[in-house]
């Protein structure tokens, strides 16, 4: 059973469409969901949280239909988004004990445990903490309940380095236990680097790849040169180029170039901007 599976779906707001998105997230994996702002990924997962009704196509959380009366699924389902979604005037402890209402798993303690790990103050209010505090009091909420798949938009944005590295050490502990997975969206490329399986790229309502992230690396390199040298590539070699006084960079792939060629190993987030340029062949 896969953590999660989404197939052709898609959503129309005014002049967007997702379009025919589809998307599988193995069990016991972490996958990067990257993509520019307004290309979907916000829309995306709350299709997956059905917190907006989908014009077509099917989704499945831990094996189950979630949508109606499969919602129930959410208990296990530990969500972070790019705000707290929290009363202002609330105090750290009053979120943990509102939610102990509202989740059968809900474990009391390893909530203060969290809170303590993040270093977030549970008897201050929430308005008075930094944005930062804000999404580790929501991340420590979504692991203090049976969560077996996180699901996170933009959450480590407001996050310093050293934050940011001790969320990432969470979230590889979380995945120890091969039962659980993470859908993790974000605009730090090079966070996704360090610790995703996968990687899907959402550009502008459309799927452009949701691949394996070393095969993704491996599959592709950076060519330099002049233009008559581009042109001698072999048609269909080129995934993405850039033309500049000096000659033209492109991604390709690597195995469709002559044998010797000098490529330059890729970013992922030059995979990204090759693959989302107007100009991309």
């Amino acid at each position: 059973m896969d953590a999660m599976r989404l197939e052709h779906v898609s959503k129309r707001y005014g002049d967007f469409l997702l379009d025919d998105v589809s998307i599988t997230l193995p069990k016991g994996c972490i996958m990067g969901f990257i993509g520019e702002n307004g290309a979907g990924k916000t829309t995306t997962i709350k299709l997956i949280l059905d917190m907006v009704k989908r014009d077509g196509g099917t989704i499945e959380v831990l094996g189950q239909e979630c949508s109606g009366k499969g919602r129930k699924v959410l208990e296990h389902v530990g969500v972070v988004l790019d705000s707290a979604g929290f009363s202002a005037d609330m105090t750290g402890n009053e979120v943990g004990k509102a939610l102990s209402g509202v989740y059968r798993t809900w474990d009391r303690k390893k909530f203060s445990r969290l809170l303590s790990d993040y270093h977030v103050d549970g008897r201050k209010r929430i308005k008075e903490y930094s944005k930062g505090m804000k999404m580790k009091l929501c991340l420590a909420a979504a692991l203090a309940h049976d969560s077996r798949l996180l699901i996170l938009d933009e959450a480590m944005s407001a996050l310093d380095p050293v934050a940011r590295e001790e969320i990432l050490e969470a979230f590889q502990d979380f995945i120890l236990d091969e039962d659980h997975s993470i859908f993790l969206s974000s605009h730090i490329i090079s966070d996704l680097e360090k610790i995703s399986d996968y990687i899907t790229f959402i550009h502008r309502g459309r799927i452009l790849f949701s691949e394996e992230k070393d095969r993704l690396l491996e599959t592709y390199g950076i060519f330099h040169g002049d233009r008559r040298s581009f042109l001698e590539l072999p048609e269909g070699a080129a995934a993405g180029k850039r033309e500049t006084a000096f000659g033209v960079d492109a991604l390709v792939r690597r195995d469709l170039v002559p044998a010797g060629a000098r490529l330059d190993a890729p970013s992922l987030e030059d995979i990204m901007v090759y693959f989302s340029r107007e100009d991309r062949l």
